[in-house]
């Protein structure tokens, strides 16, 4: 069947393409809107006649108009603050600096001052949205068209239509347009729109896609599974875009302080004015002692934490479990699942009879789980597999429940198995550790063998550890359901120097209460369901590996989509630098610069025109600040290595 060029043009998307497509959806042209046009309108008119009043061109009367003209959305939106919000704002403050200034004499400085903070409000308002589009465009896009397949035959149709079970072809170039399952067909997918990896992904029958994904090369059959606002990708917009709106706590306390710091300043403008009698000193003053710029120092910066951290795979729920991860001392661990695999692995081969090998011990109890599903004996099937061993097939094969397997190969009778399985058929047991995992090997009623089982440490886990380390967190420590034994022997492999175990879930939430009984700032890392209550309790819930996972999603505070221990390091990096980001707008963008406004002004240095001229300082500055987490590297500090070799070193 072929299909347009225009049908192909929705359905294919080349990574030029898309990233074009990306950086446009944050341009002036998108943000640019109806409204936006009528408010450029609206500014040029008042300038005009702002410029023809000096110049002696129109009367006094027309002025009063465009003032009016002016100050309306000002006004509309600064008394709609203040009686809904309580809040007294940059717009109501600059209403009254206006009205006063043409009160007292003032009129071309009150509307010049009218028409720059117009201007400025504007170039706010208008950044501000471009920024918010070029955050959803870092997060990426969804095709608005899907290539279905039916009895009917293949087919373009409305993304909206496609239903679960319906087949979806996919080809080289195009966007996965629903979350599914392989069918047929293979290809590398790049799933950075999702998990953050920039490696391409190998997909082949049953492999699991998610919508929003590219296929760069292959083709692919995809049984839908999710499709819509029901797909990873849309849940993972839905809250970004619902961590925006949530304010941090250090927000919230720059909101307070403005409330309180407007009385402050009123008192501080009559005592002013009761000195100089100089109104234009006070209209000067106003705009400096505005403390509507503490309210711009805080969300531009959460916003593009949050969304620089989507877009490396870490979902971020506010910008209060942002601010609590950037605070806290102490992390713990759950074991499996998240320092481990939860795989195991073979270890060792013990010998126990000398007329065997321990390659005959491997190729006998392979043979006889060849055919068990139980995760030991896949584990012993592929070790076998990995050393080049021939696996011979057994005669006869039957499943212990509990126990093992019990097989013959070879003419031979082959038992794998627990201690039990040994007990149950009369034969010793040799002396072992008790909290080793093991697997013995009985070959015609005597044990020849023991495999030895450890579950695999998660890669890149030591250095994600060491790297907490460096950040100042200063107690890492693991909770554990397994015993004390295995759980000390991964902990000393990853550097780990607390260990609490034995533990069933409830026991993991009072270990957490406890270290925040002691004065610690806890976050919790576990596998997102498992571990809830712990996740729940803690300071900061942190769910591990949780793609396409909405029970996950939903249950943490921030929640990671790929098993990679490196983006906790990445997320408290970007944590980090967000508070210290606001920390510099607060200080500098409003601080600095409002200081240095109020000491010239009461100095008599500048006038109303130059304060609403350097008031849009710090506006850009915090705006350029802020927005250049979306952009700048993030240092996540020394890995183990480097640790090491500094140590060496010195």
């Amino acid at each position: 069947m072929r299909l347009s060029d225009s049908t192909q043009d929705d359905l294919v998307v080349p990574k030029d393409r898309h990233r074009e497509a990306l950086t446009a959806t944050g341009g002036f042209a998108a943000a640019m809107t109806r409204s936006r046009w009528v408010e450029v309108a609206r500014i040029v008119i008042v300038a005009i006649f702002v410029f023809a009043y000096a110049q002696d061109r129109v009367p006094v009367g027309v002025l009063w108009a465009t003032v009016a003209v002016g100050l309306y959305p000002l006004a509309k939106t600064g008394l709609s603050d203040l009686v809904n919000e309580h809040k007294i704002g940059t717009e109501i403050f600059v209403t009254f600096a206006t009205i006063i200034a043409l009160i007292g004499g003032e009129a071309v400085a009150g509307a010049v001052l009218m028409t720059i903070i117009l201007l400025a409000e504007f170039i706010a308002d208008l950044n501000t949205e471009r920024a918010r589009a070029s955050i959803k465009g870092l997060i990426g896009s969804v095709p608005r068209t899907a290539r279905l397949r039916d009895t009917a035959g293949e087919r373009v149709v409305n993304i909206d239509s496609i239903r679960p079970g319906d087949v979806i072809l996919v080809r080289a170039g195009e966007q996965i347009p629903v979350d599914g399952v392989v069918v047929t067909g293979t290809g590398a997918v790049d799933e950075a729109s999702i998990t953050g990896e920039p490696t391409p992904k190998d997909k082949q029958l049953d492999s699991t896609v998610f919508a929003g994904t590219i296929l760069q090369a292959g083709a692919l059959d995809v049984r839908t599974e999710r499709a819509g606002q029901d797909t990873t990708f849309a849940r993972i917009v839905s809250l970004v875009e619902q961590a925006e709106a949530s304010q941090a706590p250090i927000q919230r306390l720059a909101d307070r302080v403005a409330a309180w710091l407007i009385p402050v300043v009123v008192v501080f403008l009559v005592i002013v004015f009761i000195v100089t009698r100089d109104v234009r000193k006070v209209v000067t003053l106003m705009i400096f002692t505005s403390p509507a710029e503490l309210g711009l120092a805080t969300p531009m910066v959460m916003i593009a934490a949050i969304a620089r951290a989507a877009r490396s795979g870490v979902l971020v729920k506010g910008g209060i479990h942002l601010e609590a991860l950037a605070q806290v001392d102490t992390v713990v661990f759950d074991k499996t699942g998240t320092l481990t695999i939860g795989r195991p692995k073979v270890e060792t081969i013990t010998v126990l009879d000398p007329s065997y090998t321990e390659t005959d011990i491997a190729t006998l109890a392979a043979a006889a789980d060849r055919r068990s599903g139980h995760p030991l004996a896949e584990a012993v099937v592929e070790h076998a597999i990995a050393a080049g061993i021939t696996i011979p097939e057994p005669t006869t094969f039957e499943t212990v429940d509990g126990r093992g397997v019990a097989a013959v190969v070879d003419a031979r009778s082959i038992l794998v198995g627990n201690q039990r399985l040994l007990t149950d058929n009369a034969i010793a047991i040799p002396e072992h550790d008790p909290a080793a995992t093991v697997a013995w090997v009985a070959i015609d009623g005597t044990v020849v063998g023991a495999i030895h089982f450890a579950d695999q440490i998660l890669p890149g886990a030591r250095d994600a550890i060491a790297q907490l380390r460096s950040t100042g967190i200063r107690r890492i420590a693991m909770l554990t359901g397994d015993n004390a034994a295995a759980a000390n022997q991964i902990a000393a492999k990853l550097g780990i120097d607390e260990v609490i175990a034995d533990l069933l879930p409830e026991h993991k939430v009072d270990a957490v209460r406890a270290m925040q009984q002691d004065g610690h700032r806890v976050a919790m890392v576990g596998d997102g369901i498992n571990d809830a209550p712990a996740l729940a309790t803690a300071d900061v819930g942190i769910a591990m590996g949780v793609g396409g996972t909405q029970a996950a999603l939903e249950a943490a505070d921030i929640a990671l989509l790929t098993n990679d221990l490196s983006k906790i390091v990445f997320a408290r990096a970007i944590a980090r630098r967000a508070y210290r980001t606001i920390k510099e707008n607060l200080f500098v963008g409003v601080g600095v610069v409002h200081v240095l406004g109020i000491t010239a002004a009461l100095l008599g240095l500048i006038g109303p025109v130059q304060a609403a001229i350097i008031h849009l300082g710090p506006d850009i500055l915090v705006f350029v600040n802020s927005t250049k987490l979306l952009h700048v590297r993030i240092d996540t500090g020394p890995t183990s290595s480097d640790l090491a070799l500094a140590t060496a070193t010195a």
